[in-house]
């Protein structure tokens, strides 16, 4: 029950994704470009998407388990450190040059967008070299 409840929400999750234009480079880089260029539009698809997570949330704060069956594990750390900082300005730099992030560049990927099939195999680069450097060393093991 819970892999068909995850590809139905993928299913649903990309399909908005299309329909809001998100998974269109040009269209995310408008909304990005504060200039004469300005495409209010994706204000509205973030602004909607925002309630409805936060309805999500609020409701799902009162459940034990989720309609899986799962166990609800919402995360509770709310620090604001140096690591989540500069990941968010990686991530927003890496958004307004390539106009993609990680779920429309998937969407993209998947309907054979070009600049997609440079951006994803990128992408999965930067979390392998993230994980990578982030592993703790040994520092009892000789040079």
């Amino acid at each position: 029950m819970g892999l068909l409840l995850a590809a139905l929400s993928g299913l649903i999750f990309g399909l908005g994704l299309l329909a809001s234009g998100m998974t269109n480079p040009a269209k995310v880089q408008g909304f990005l470009d504060l200039g004469a260029a300005w495409d209010p539009s994706l204000a509205l698809v973030m602004v909607g998407a925002i309630a409805v997570a936060a309805l999500a949330f609020a409701r799902a704060r009162g459940r034990a388990r989720s309609w899986s069956g799962a166990a609800m594990e919402i995360p509770q750390n709310q620090t604001i450190d140096r690591r989540l900082i500069l990941g968010g300005l990686l991530f927003g730099a890496g958004w307004g040059l390539a106009g993609f992030c990680p779920g429309p560049a998937l969407v993209a990927l998947s309907s054979g967008m070009r600049e997609a099939w440079i951006f994803v195999p990128a992408m999965l680069l930067g979390m392998f070299l993230h994980d990578w450097l982030s592993k703790p060393r040994n520092s009892d093991s000789p040079p």
